[in-house]
């Protein structure tokens, strides 16, 4: 922290993500695009540890974006950008689970409409990425997200046990014991 010359008060220096948040507030769309850039692989392992589809949860992690871009001018800077675009990003995944729950069948028509392949093709052509999703869906939702986290969002354990609210040596546990399950849950898969 730097102390502001005169009046007493400690600035701490911005982050990037930060410093980029207050440049969307002024309409800076290169400022979000860089955002997206630095952040779209957490945001989506976040929505996917939560939804546990790829389509889901590529679909929050756009909602997420734009909701972003809309409230840019009330963002503050008091705390860290990351926690306020998993907040967007976490009330989006309820906000569609609660939908879920009200609409859970899906009408025939519905069905003959949609092609198969078409929106997840990437997931339906690799069998190695079914299995790991499969492995992925049977780790409770913190293991998951503390995996998803770290190993597809790229974010430090410290990073992660700070977003949590718990202590670095529990996510670094949970981390572990997660790995060893995948480990055995995708061994069986690929057996049978």
């Amino acid at each position: 922290m730097r102390r502001a010359a005169g009046n007493g008060v400690y600035k701490r220096k911005l982050s990037e993500e930060e410093k980029l948040l207050l440049l969307m507030k002024r309409g800076d769309q290169e400022a979000f695009r860089r955002l997206y850039e630095l952040t779209a692989k957490g945001i989506y392992s976040y929505a996917l540890s939560i939804l546990r589809h790829p389509q889901d949860a590529e679909e929050v992690m756009q909602d997420t974006y734009l909701t972003a871009w809309n409230q840019a001018r009330q963002y503050r800077p008091e705390g860290k950008p990351m926690a306020w675009l998993f907040t967007i990003a976490r009330n989006l995944c309820y906000m569609r689970l609660r939908r879920q729950k009200d609409h859970p069948y899906i009408s025939l028509e519905e069905m003959e409409e949609e092609v198969p392949g078409e929106l997840c093709a990437g997931i339906e052509l690799a069998p190695e990425k079914q299995v790991l999703l499969e492995a992925l869906s049977r780790l409770s939702e913190e293991e998951r997200r503390i995996v998803l986290l770290h190993d597809a969002g790229g974010m430090k354990h410290r990073e992660i046990a700070e977003y949590l609210e718990c202590p670095l040596s529990t996510v670094l546990s949970r981390y572990r014991r997660a790995l060893k399950k995948l480990q055995i849950l995708m061994r069986k898969q690929v057996k049978k």
